[in-house]
């Protein structure tokens, strides 16, 4: 149980297979409950939606999956449990935050609200209505999870003998990969750059207001925010979002439907917006961006500061994450020192992780080294400054402890944590009530939660 368990409550997800899959059509079954934990039910259905949520991602499905499925659903319950004993908080509004970063993914994946409703079969409010429990059940299982966890630590023996257990012909083998961070300089646009780009936005918003143009044709011509260009220039927001600029946010719940908004500054650039329509906290808005474009005057300023950090950084009279904390303006990696991370999190990026410039810029660097400042067009088309600081580079290798302690060290310790939170399930579980479905009992899995647990607390 262990293994499996630690990796769902660590990478849990509500499952979307409850919204069915364009030209499919679910089928209507019965369902049952399978097991009971304290209070707590696991029914058929959430097994069954689990495993086509795994067929969705294209996952490797075992012989077994129903087994380890229950398992897994069964470890959270008894966590989710003992986080209610224990009173650890979790909050309405980190569920509400959670709940809406998943609706907007899905917005996004089936291309707008109405699809979605139309795909799913339920309304927006619904979906956010049958999220709430799995989602507070994650995170109140998170949180108990850490609380058992917290205390644990690991030396350097135990990482030896950790990686000494390796089969020889299991270690990992590495990529060339890096550790790189950067300063971004975005130099200000002059006063007629933004002046130009607030008379275009008042140009379109007279077309529209005119009736002599479709705001979502113009955005999809005009628009230079890449994230709604294919859209017509739509999202579909919530009035509680964190992700999303406050200004931009609190527009959209300032206008009538159909109204257009005067143009209106973010940290991205100028703005108009339409609102579509509004339910409630949440809201279909269509948006023109238009970035203020900086000329080669105000790049060669940019490079000038750059350069004079760059002779900062050489002489040793500042230290980098100093330097990014004083003179970058890249929110990304502000608060990391500046260090670029992958999407997991890992400071080790392999080439094909890089941004075509950033590969360029590498090149001739060798680890402790800084670039030279360069020009940069950002993802979004806005242009600045960048300079880089390589702080690893490491050759294609087999795992070993020497280049990978730090990696070695990461797994040993978290091995040792899946088997103290193993230990608390084998001690915790005799004091819960347990029910497992007949047609499960048999499973290898079921045999821990059965073990010590007298007839009465289990049913036959």
């Amino acid at each position: 149980m262990k293994k499996y368990l630690f990796i769902l409550i660590t990478s849990f997800t509500v499952s979307v297979s409850s919204i069915a899959q364009p030209g499919h059509t679910k089928a209507v079954v019965a369902d049952k409950i399978v097991a009971v934990v304290g209070d707590k039910i696991i029914l058929k259905s959430d097994l069954d939606n689990s495993i086509l949520d795994m067929q969705r991602q294209n996952i490797a499905i075992p012989q077994n999956a129903r087994c380890l499925l229950l398992e897994q659903a069964m470890g959270i319950k008894a966590l989710v449990l003992q986080a209610e004993k224990d009173s650890l908080p979790v909050t309405d509004e980190e569920v509400e935050t959670i709940i809406d970063n998943r609706i907007r993914a899905f917005i996004s994946q089936y291309g707008s609200k109405d699809e979605l409703e139309k795909i799913a079969g339920k309304t927006v409010y619904q979906l956010k209505e049958d999220f709430k429990e799995p989602i507070r059940d994650q995170k109140l299982a998170e949180a108990m999870r850490n609380k058992i966890v917290e205390n644990v630590r690991i030396t350097p023996k135990e990482v030896n003998e950790y990686y000494e257990k390796i089969p020889k012909d299991s270690l990992r083998y590495y990529e060339s990969e890096v550790e790189v961070s950067q300063i971004i300089s975005y130099p200000k646009a002059t006063r007629e750059a933004e002046e130009y780009c607030i008379e275009q936005l008042k140009g379109f918003k007279e077309q529209v207001e005119s009736g002599k143009s479709d705001f979502a044709t113009l955005a999809s011509i005009y628009t230079q925010d890449p994230g709604s260009k294919e859209t017509g220039g739509q999202y579909d927001v919530n009035r509680y979002s964190r992700e999303l600029d406050p200004v931009w946010l609190g527009k959209a719940f300032t206008l009538k439907p159909g109204q257009v908004s005067n143009p209106f500054k973010t940290r991205f650039g100028y703005h108009i917006m339409q609102l579509v329509s509004r339910a409630g906290d949440d809201a279909s808005v269509r948006h023109i961006l238009l970035i203020p474009q900086v000329t080669s005057f105000e790049i060669k300023d940019a490079m000038h500061k750059l350069d004079s950090v760059r002779a900062l950084l050489m002489t040793g009279a500042m230290d980098f994450g100093t330097a990014v904390a004083k003179f970058s303006d890249d929110e990304a990696s502000k608060f990391t020192a500046g260090q670029i991370t992958g999407p997991d999190g890992s400071t080790y990026l392999t080439i094909d992780q890089l941004d075509k410039g950033l590969v360029m810029m590498l090149k001739d660097l060798k680890p402790g080294q800084y670039s030279q400042p360069v020009e940069y067009t950002d993802e979004r088309g806005k242009k600045g400054v960048r300079l880089v600081y390589l702080k690893t580079r490491t050759e294609p290798h087999r795992e070993n402890l020497k280049d990978d302690y730090d990696r070695i060290a990461s797994r040993a310790l978290e091995e040792k944590k899946n088997d103290v939170l193993g230990d608390w399930f084998m001690k915790k579980v005799v004091n819960y009530y347990i029910m497992i479905d007949d047609d499960y009992k048999s499973c290898p899995e079921m045999a821990k939660w059965l073990k010590g647990v007298t007839d009465s607390t289990v049913s036959k």
